[in-house]
């Protein structure tokens, strides 16, 4: 069996956390491939809201196994409260949460270097979640860091005090902030035992055997391809790969394992943090996206950035994916409005373009737009794809037209049952 693939096409806040719980009842296990508690995976249903950072979103459906793959970085405090959520909610977790062995942990004092890094920044900062999550990446690829697998040993206390102290000596590179390490640290022990029991994995060996046992696994991806540390818009990016070639480094799987990769778009844009953002609107269009998208972060609360959809910049990160089908999500958020835009082209240097330039930081840009007509009507109790007002639907074609990419699903609300399927066929 393949591993199908399932991750943002933007900067994020897709919509993927309903997109794989809907699709989870498809699969026997669901996996957690790169990123940390950066990522926030929101869930409604039964009149209940579940926002995960670090379990996979399959932990709602029974039965489905969800393993957090070797990619991921892990802050044993916030799994914790994650799985007292879990708890309270009555879910059944103990033997279907999975956790990779050779998964890194996001030390509290890797968070002490992510608020003193970016506060010394002033208006250069790249917007970090100030989660821990760079220090810890870099911790990995220096060679530095400790693993799921190490809290087991017993010399771990040594190896964090030794990692703590190389911590301290780069925090005093930076000017003070409040940080109470103390008392961090004695919350981030206690919640080590609720790391210590739960199923750890040689991840690698666990999910191949799957694959030859005829599992069918599905891949969640956290933030957004955009976001991608070598093809997004670096610096103000993430520190891991969030495109498809994660999941074989997240997970220990080869590229010819991928099967399905499905890429999840809103049907307009937004951003969260510094950074580019082409089709921005800064106005009171801007706005009122923000307010009917209810447009906040899952992880941090912080508003997000909103805009027109970009058409050049889904082209990108379908290409860098391998996209096979689309989802769009939050058509109805466009309910309202008498005409929407889409970005089809940018112009800069003098010139119009498909292509996004080396360093968009630094080049101007100006996009190109083409007006769809709105529809100025609730899709609240639309449940197919043919009872979609007329111009709903010419929009979703010419989105598909455009991006030569089969739309299989869209999402009308953030219920689990506000899904249109649009093609079935290729779903299955």
């Amino acid at each position: 069996m393949a591993v199908d693939v399932i991750l943002g096409l933007q900067w994020g806040d897709e919509g993927k956390g309903k997109i794989v719980d809907y699709l989870a009842n498809n699969y026997d296990i669901v996996a957690r491939f790169q990123g940390g508690p950066n990522a926030g995976h929101t869930l409604k249903f039964d009149g209940k809201k579940f926002v995960l950072h670090t379990v996979p979103s399959g932990i709602f459906r029974e039965n489905l196994i969800n393993l957090i793959g070797n990619g991921v970085v892990i802050d044993p405090i916030t799994l914790s409260r994650e799985i007292d959520n879990l708890k309270a909610a009555n879910v059944d977790y103990q033997d279907r949460l999975l956790v990779a062995k050779k998964a890194h942990l996001i030390l509290p004092t890797h968070r002490y270097i992510d608020a003193a890094s970016e506060a010394s920044k002033g208006k250069a900062k790249i917007g970090s979640t100030l989660k821990g999550i760079g220090p810890t990446y870099m911790d990995k690829t220096g060679r530095n860091g400790l693993r799921v697998g190490d809290i087991m040993r017993s010399d771990f206390k040594e190896r964090y005090q030794a990692l703590k102290e190389k911590h301290l000596g780069l925090v005093k590179l930076y000017p003070a902030i409040e940080f109470d390490l103390a008392a961090e640290e004695e919350k981030w022990f206690d919640c080590l035992d609720v790391l210590r029991k739960m199923k750890q994995v040689d991840g690698e060996y666990y999910i191949n055997q799957a694959i030859n046992d005829g599992k069918r696994i599905l891949a969640e991806g956290a933030q957004g391809s955009m976001l991608d540390i070598d093809f997004g818009t670096y610096p103000f990016v993430t520190s891991s790969n969030t495109v498809t070639a994660g999941v074989c480094t997240g997970l220990g799987v080869s590229p010819s394992k991928i099967g399905e990769v499905i890429g999840i778009t809103k049907a307009y844009c937004t951003r969260v943090g510094s950074g580019p953002f082409p089709t921005e609107l800064e106005d009171e269009v801007g706005e009122l996206l923000r307010k009917e998208g209810a447009e906040f972060g899952a992880t941090t609360g912080r508003p997000r950035r909103c805009g027109w959809i970009d058409l050049p910049q889904l082209k990108y990160t379908i290409m860098l994916n391998g996209v096979t089908q689309l989802v769009v999500t939050k058509l109805d958020v466009l309910n309202i409005f008498e005409a929407i835009q889409a970005g089809i082209a940018y112009e800069y240097e003098g010139e119009e373009h498909q292509n996004l330039p080396y360093d968009i930081n630094s080049v101007p840009i100006t996009p190109i737009y083409k007006s769809y007509n709105g529809w100025n009507q609730s899709l609240d109790h639309v449940t197919e794809y043919s009872d979609l007002p007329s111009t709903a639907k010419e929009y979703i074609i010419a989105l598909e037209d455009q991006l030569n990419v089969p739309i299989t699903m869209i999402s009308t609300g953030p219920e689990r049952h506000k899904l249109i399927l649009k093609d079935v066929e290729v779903l299955s």
